[in-house]
């Protein structure tokens, strides 16, 4: 089970944040509805395929699977022309992991982080670059971003 909460991030308290090395990200889905997402992904040298289920509030069901990253790459080329580019850094802020996106391309300018919670209701410090509070805004799933790339 997948419970993620998502913010908008100031872009100018960002630009000057102490931050690591990000990865990179590239993403494609064979199955994108609103029931099922099928992601293919690369980040860095690494190859994934997640299947998600229906977002019910921030949580949903999610199983990942590591797969060579050239089968990413062959199989977007052959059943996937868009794909969404981002930037990711990993932080750990206030003892809590918080992945922030910074989208290339089409959608360059957006900044998203994200943090995985164990329940619902636990609770979080935000970090000072975090603008507004975007989890159940469904125009900023990524499911939905790569309409626009």
């Amino acid at each position: 089970m997948e419970i993620e909460r998502k913010f908008l991030v100031d872009s100018d308290t960002w630009e000057n944040y102490p931050k690591p090395h990000p990865e990179l990200i590239m993403q494609g889905y064979l199955v994108n509805s609103p029931e099922i997402t099928v992601r293919l992904r690369t980040k860095g040298d690494s190859g994934y395929l997640t299947i998600k289920g229906a977002t019910k509030g921030i949580s949903r069901e999610e199983f990942e699977y590591k797969i060579p990253a050239n089968d990413v790459g062959e199989m977007i080329k052959l059943f996937q022309s868009q794909v969404l580019t981002k930037r990711r850094y990993t932080m750990v802020y206030e003892n809590k992991t918080w992945e922030i996106d910074v989208f290339e391309e089409n959608l360059r300018g957006l900044i998203l982080a994200e943090i995985e919670l164990t329940s619902e209701d636990e609770k979080f410090t935000l970090p000072p670059f975090i603008k507004e509070e975007v989890s159940l805004n469904p125009q900023y799933y990524n499911s939905n971003l790569i309409q626009r790339c």
